[in-house]
């Protein structure tokens, strides 16, 4: 099944955005820079990466799992709730 979906422009721009603060995180490492500085940029990070993830999933809510409930596709749902299990762990 192709994967286009409304939101795909946002996800690359938030993703793009993260990859560049995380490269700002690791020279701040490599400048030696304070551990609490350090610390609450990753977490600034790590909460980028989460929004990023929760706006995929509805994405694919309400595209991918919509399709497979009105094809009767209870793979898709198994796999959902795989994705879901991995992304939350």
């Amino acid at each position: 099944m192709e994967h286009h979906h409304e939101d795909t422009q946002a996800i690359i721009n938030r993703l793009s955005r993260a990859i560049g603060h995380l490269q700002a995180v690791k020279k701040m490492v490599e400048d030696d820079r304070d551990c609490s500085e350090v610390l609450i940029q990753l977490a600034a990070v790590k909460s980028a990466i989460n929004n990023t993830g929760k706006l995929i999933l509805k994405d694919h809510i309400n595209h991918c799992v919509v399709h497979a409930v009105e094809t009767n596709d209870s793979k898709a749902l198994e796999d959902l709730n795989d994705a879901i299990d991995k992304f939350i762990k």
